[in-house]
């Protein structure tokens, strides 16, 4: 079949996720046929950079045989088996047993889900019954944050505090709310970032008393805000959220579906910023995205309420612990630490992309440029003074997104703000070679923006 062919079948029949269905089909989609390390390749012969990680998920690239061993020998051997009815299987074990030494000391048990999303719908179902087992029914609320991203089923979609998604999904879950995010460039700019980051902390304080200590559940939050943006917090932010769940005993979930697995240098985002998490969703790296799997990795003290007080837990997916996809996780998490990967985004690719990132807040369309551990974003402002954006009416970030793509790189637009999460083998030539594709896709984006808004040095 030719590219015209499978565009054509794709206009017919396929309806694909967050995209304007009508005009997708006039303009046609992009054939991804193959891939290999940290590129990907379209039907038309493009090689492409991935600096995406696919969707945040590829941490060990493209073309691992190890993982396609792993799905062949477990589907010869047990293709799929529930973890229903009094049984499990030897892939779910020695994962659960796996990710419960990889995560901080006070987290020893696991609960399988098919994605994020339905870890997080996980999460919800656990926070309330934990309250309720505590003698607390009435702690029901969960805080969350303005563009924060938590899945999109509808309880993931309702934790998370995305207005488009909202205005879509009907009504929301009850009992959720949403303050402001640690979105420094985006709202804090009139103070200093440690200022904000507070300012931001005092939100949630505030929340927490405006419904009620005895009412609050949870606080759930992103180590840094991937979806959103690549947000990376304050340093005075999460210490700050620290002692004000500490002061009123409201659970924190750290959701690491994207910070999980080496993302931000090390093997959890909680980790780099020193979190006690009560409950952390994961999924994304934790296969590599080979295969679709997810958790929930549980601390000890609501584990232990569930499993001492709680009696049946009515909650669970067909495929919780699916065992391919266990078995596919589990080699990934071995590979990801016999070549050090983890280490490696900490000490050596973390800093090299971070000073060859920075050297891109120098163009002209470019009012900040920022990265942790191998996540960054680029902020398009029509002003670099004052950081005033592009009219919407623009679409800016779309525009320079599609001169990546043309330019041979993968890079997401979050509204005008460009974001980057590469996979964790990159290496320094293939770093140099995504930013010399970014700036050449800036440079075509000043152009064409000239046309409309004329730049001193577009």
């Amino acid at each position: 079949m030719q590219t015209q062919d499978y565009q054509a079948l794709d206009r017919q029949h396929h309806l694909h996720p967050f995209t304007d269905f009508k005009s997708l089909g006039e303009e046609g989609t992009r054939i991804i046929t193959h891939a290999d390390g940290v590129y990907i390749y379209d039907s038309q012969g493009n090689r492409i950079l991935d600096g995406m990680a696919g969707l945040w998920c590829v941490n060990l690239g493209y073309g691992r045989q190890e993982l396609v061993d792993a799905a062949t020998e477990q589907m010869q051997q047990l293709p799929y088996y529930n973890n229903f009815f009094k049984t499990t299987h030897p892939p779910a074990v020695k994962l659960a047993a796996k990710l419960s030494e990889l995560a901080p000391e006070h987290i020893n048990h696991v609960f399988f889900t098919g994605s994020g999303s339905e870890s997080n719908d996980t999460v919800l179902r656990m926070v309330r019954r934990y309250w309720a087992l505590k003698g607390k029914p009435e702690k029901q609320w969960i805080i969350s944050r303005k563009n924060g991203y938590h899945g999109s089923t509808v309880a993931g979609m309702s934790l998370g505090g995305m207005a488009p998604m909202h205005d879509q999904g009907g009504p929301c879950v009850p009992g959720i709310t949403h303050i402001c995010q640690p979105y420094w460039f985006g709202e804090g700019r009139d103070m200093s970032q440690e200022e904000f980051g507070k300012q931001c902390a005092q939100a949630l304080e505030d929340q927490i008393l405006a419904l009620g200590e005895d009412k609050v559940a949870a606080f759930i939050a992103e180590p840094v805000q991937g979806a959103g943006g690549a947000i990376i917090p304050p340093d005075s932010y999460w210490p700050a959220v620290k002692e004000v769940l500490a002061k009123y005993d409201i659970l924190l979930i750290a959701d690491e579906v994207i910070c999980g697995f080496g993302r931000l240098g090390e093997w959890f985002g909680s980790t780099h910023y020193g979190l006690k998490p009560d409950l952390m969703p994961i999924a994304k790296g934790l296969s590599s995205g080979y295969l679709p799997i997810g958790a929930v990795l549980v601390g000890d003290r609501v584990a232990d309420t569930l499993i001492d007080e709680g009696g049946e837990f009515f909650h669970g997916f067909t495929y919780s612990g699916h065992p391919v996809c266990a078995a596919v996780a589990l080699k990934n998490l071995e590979l990801l630490e016999s070549e050090r990967v983890v280490e490696k985004v900490r000490d050596e690719l973390g800093p090299y992309l971070a000073k060859r990132w920075q050297e891109l807040a120098e163009h002209p369309l470019v009012g900040d440029a920022r990265s942790l551990g191998l996540i960054g974003s680029l902020e398009l402002v029509a002003d670099k003074q004052t950081g005033e954006r592009f009219d919407k009416s623009l679409s800016v970030g779309n525009l320079c997104r599609d001169f990546c793509f043309d330019s041979g790189l993968v890079m997401r637009s979050v509204g005008d703000t460009m974001v980057i999460s590469p996979p964790l083998i990159i290496t320094r030539s293939e770093i140099d070679e995504l930013v010399s594709k970014a700036r050449l896709a800036l440079d075509k984006t000043a152009a064409k923006l000239a046309i409309t808004y004329p730049m001193e040095s577009a």
